[in-house]
């Protein structure tokens, strides 16, 4: 599962790459002078969230203490030995599973990377990370338990559960979202209890999670215990309430204020690291999407010309892209870099100005302008 995503790229792709990310001997981090000196990711608690600092990217797989992590109720702790999964609702076969049962059908791995619909430029878009989950498919759990033909929407519901106040009634909710049946089906979605090879954890949704590729984290549903299929809308408050955006848009020629779903992911890159060594200097950066092949990711210094990245071969179609440029003949003083993504649709990463109106903080993917000091 999870080809090649390079579209365009093969020849740029073809160039000379770090296998891994650490800093080579003699190689030095050029400072940002847009991140304050204070700028620091949050120890992991519970019911805390952490990112990660983005400068410090080292490896194509995110260290599991590194991948981001956001609670929105409580971090419920399931024995695995009495965990079960139940599948309802619009089902010919409704299913109760152990884990051991889910874990004997045949396994399979994806290369994933997502980010929190909250990321955002005040953290350096440190809501972030990409892994290899190993698991088992959605789509032949949901053909074994006959999802019937009036079954429209899937709905995932955690463990995790919080009280929310809904027209002055204060009820219980578990956390909760939904997909089409025909995204439920897609041959890359499933259910995971492994994260880079280890067992997941508390804070990763253990024992059992949703694992949605190309889509924000939201999706991602954690300490899953049942799948629903139903016949309408499922309209909980993380689909009908937050992770909402709120945005004015052309309408077929009318511009209107429009709310939607947070739910796959916009296509966006970000530079999140210039380094200096005897041979110059390097830029390094990440590319995050759907799933859409890339036609070309490229880097702007100042008012420049824009010139083309190389991305890592190890890129997969739902993994994160890191991408690298030489940066010959740096002159000292300030400079302001760039970078923009092009995907194989002609899709271009839009800049701040282009971006509709919208109050939200969700889907922040605009072009995101470093500045940084040369020597």
């Amino acid at each position: 599962m999870g080809g090649m995503a390079l579209g365009g790229l093969a020849a740029t792709a073809g160039m000379p790459f770090w296998s891994k990310l650490a800093l080579a001997q003699g190689e030095e981090i050029v400072p940002f002078t847009d991140v304050p000196e204070t700028f620091a990711a949050p120890p992991v608690v519970p019911g805390g969230i952490l990112f990660q600092d983005t400068r410090n990217i080292d490896s194509f797989y995110t260290p599991v203490g590194e991948f981001y992590i956001v609670q929105h109720y409580d971090q419920p702790e399931i024995d695995a030995e009495s965990y079960r999964l139940q599948i309802s609702g619009l089902v010919n076969r409704p299913m109760e599973l152990t884990l051991a049962e889910l874990q004997s059908r045949p396994k399979v791995e994806i290369d994933a990377g997502f980010e929190c619909g909250g990321n955002r430029a005040a953290i350096f878009h440190g809501l972030i990370g990409n892994a290899r989950w190993g698991g088992i498919s959605l789509r032949e759990l949901l053909l074994e338990a006959g999802i019937q033909d009036a079954g429209l929407e899937v709905v995932f519901y955690g463990a995790d559960a919080g009280t929310e106040s809904i027209r002055d009634q204060r009820v219980e909710q578990n956390f909760g979202r939904s997909m089409h049946r025909d995204d439920a089906l897609l041959p890359e979605m499933m259910l995971a209890w492994e994260m880079n090879g280890e067992p997941l954890n508390l804070y990763h949704g253990a024992p059992l999670r949703l694992i949605a590729p190309g889509w924000y984290g939201i999706s991602n549903v954690k300490w899953l215990t049942q799948i629903h299929v139903q016949d309408r809308r499922y309209m909980g408050r993380f689909m009908a309430r937050d992770y909402v955006t709120l945005a004015r848009r052309d309408i077929g020629g009318v511009e209107r204020w429009e709310e939607r779903s947070v739910t796959r992911m916009r296509l966006k890159s970000s530079i999140v690291r210039v380094t200096h060594n005897a041979d110059g200097h390097e830029i390094m950066g990440f590319v995050l999407n759907d799933g859409t092949p890339l036609s070309s990711v490229e880097v702007r210094i100042d008012d420049g010309a824009w010139q083309p990245a190389a991305i890592d071969p190890e890129s997969t179609q739902y993994s994160w892209k890191l991408f690298r440029y030489a940066w010959q003949d740096a002159q000292p003083g300030e400079h302001t870099i760039v970078s923009r993504v092009t995907d194989a649709n002609g899709q271009v990463q839009a800049t701040a100005d282009q971006m509709p109106e919208k109050p939200t903080r969700w889907e922040n993917y605009a072009q995101f302008p470093r500045t940084v000091m040369i020597g």
